[in-house]
């Protein structure tokens, strides 16, 4: 019963599979939804689970079924936001809800491997799912068959890579298991592989991330897949990616100064292209591809203070991130009704168009940007607080610059939106489903801004 939450995700997406089979296709949206609202509330229920199968690789525990409710509530959410319009071809819509399905179960079962030959199994039915339902679109574009080859060959290359850095991890220790593995790793701080071996390890999750020096694919996937698909790439896989990252660094000695400064290395330079880039986009899924890439080397900060703070506030600022993420897509898939991309100047006269979904936009711009009181900069500052407590001043200073810099082009989404003129005066209806996810996220994002400790002591709690 342990893994309940896991076998109904499976279940649910062995009936979309059954589903796929008829001659005569359904219209599946509201069951998705439907399924994906059950197994959020039964992810709930199992919360307190705790037990170890498959030889103890397999762990559940608090830390693990938190990300699963993380990522139930976030395909909940993704199908509830989008109305499938521009997405999978009506008869290939079973199998869209199938592939999202297996890729959440992924995830899921991602974030409980403990053990190293389980990571890779659970990595990649995640990856496989999602390498389906990129190319799966209304209108077959150049733009959309490239992003789908793109993201196939640079997720085979970081898996295979992963698995190098893992033949020397268990070189070294002699064991797949990680917790044999942290208690063999105090006697090898001073071997050169050591280090080498864990970030090729990191390889497969920094992809996942779009962390800098794997973050090259993730404008093109983002611009070439469906609106649907591209947030649920843009925020699931990288909340299976940051528990995956706290088990891993977790390894390090809390004195393994050549793989902190590394890290720091790598966060310095995802933050900064992340943010230069996403200056001079035009295109707003591409604005957020390169948002995320800056966010990710925000959360490495955290991680780089190897300590529970630290820990709490990455999971603290994934759950942020969740939201304001996908707030900010919501906006996309509201206003882009066929499926089309939007640019940043679609989004002129938003303001008097639809006050509300303006203002939910609005409010996710300020949390991306790091701007008070939301949950954006709440999230930041315990990050940011965590990494200076460790005595990396350095990487702080550079999160802030890069902060600063990410102020210009998310404000200019809220500029364009309330300063400039609409090129359609059409009024923009939302529907009573629309409005409530509006509302949630406004909440949410505000909730996590000003009323931060409960959250952030359970967390710090689970490690």
């Amino acid at each position: 019963m342990v893994i309940l939450p896991e076998l109904y995700i499976l279940a649910y997406s062995i009936f979309f599979l059954l589903a796929s089979l008829r001659k005569n296709k359904l219209e599946l949206q509201g069951y998705a939804r439907l399924g994906a609202g059950i197994g959020f509330i039964l992810t709930i229920l199992f919360l307190g689970a705790e037990g170890e199968i498959l030889g103890a690789a397999y762990r559940v525990d608090i830390f693990s079924q938190v990300f699963k409710l993380f990522l139930m509530a976030g395909l909940f959410i993704v199908l509830c936001s989008g109305d499938n319009r521009g997405d999978a071809p009506r008869e290939f819509g079973a199998e869209y809800f199938m592939f999202l399905g297996f890729s959440t179960l992924g995830l899921m079962m991602l974030v409980s491997a403990v053990e190293l030959i389980s990571l890779v199994i659970a990595l990649e039915i995640s990856s496989f799912s999602l390498y389906v339902v990129v190319p799966l679109r209304q209108a077959q574009t150049k733009n959309q068959l490239e992003a789908a080859m793109k993201y196939l060959f640079f997720g085979a290359m970081s898996t295979g890579v992963m698995l190098y850095g893992m033949g020397y991890l268990y070189g070294l220790a002699h064991s797949t298991y990680l917790a044999e593995i942290m208690l063999k790793l105090p006697g090898m701080i001073g071997q050169p592989m050591l280090v080498f071996a864990l970030l090729l390890v990191l390889a497969g999750f920094l992809f996942k991330l779009a962390l800098f020096p794997l973050h090259f694919w993730t404008p093109d996937i983002y611009e070439g897949s469906s609106n649907t698909t591209a947030t649920f790439i843009a925020t699931m896989p990288k909340l299976a990616a940051a528990a995956l990252m706290i088990r891993i660094v977790g390894l390090a000695p809390r004195d393994a100064v050549d793989f902190t400064q590394v890290l720091m290395v790598l966060a310095a330079c995802s933050m900064t292209l992340g943010n230069l880039a996403g200056l001079v986009q035009k295109d707003l899924k591409r604005l957020l591809a390169y948002s995320g890439i800056a966010h990710a080397g925000y959360l490495m900060l955290g991680l780089i203070a190897l300590s529970n703070d630290g820990y709490a506030a990455v999971i603290y600022y994934s759950l942020v991130y969740l939201f304001m993420n996908l707030g900010a897509f919501f906006v996309i898939l509201v206003l882009a009704r066929q499926g089309e991309n939007l640019q940043v100047e679609n989004l002129a006269g938003l303001a008097r168009r639809s006050p509300l979904l303006a203002l939910t936009l609005a409010v996710c711009a300020f949390a991306l940007a790091g701007i008070p009181p939301t949950g954006g900069f709440t999230g930041k500052f315990f990050l940011f607080i965590s990494a200076f407590e460790a005595g990396h001043l350095a990487i702080v200073i550079v999160g802030a610059v890069n902060t600063v810099i990410s102020i210009f082009y998310y404000l200019n989404l809220v500029r364009m939106s309330y300063s400039r003129e609409a090129t359609s005066s059409e009024p923009l209806n939302l529907s009573l489903r629309e409005k409530a996810l509006c509302y949630l996220f406004l909440v949410a994002i505000l909730y996590l801004g000003v009323m931060p400790f409960g959250l952030l002591d359970f967390f710090g709690n689970l490690l």
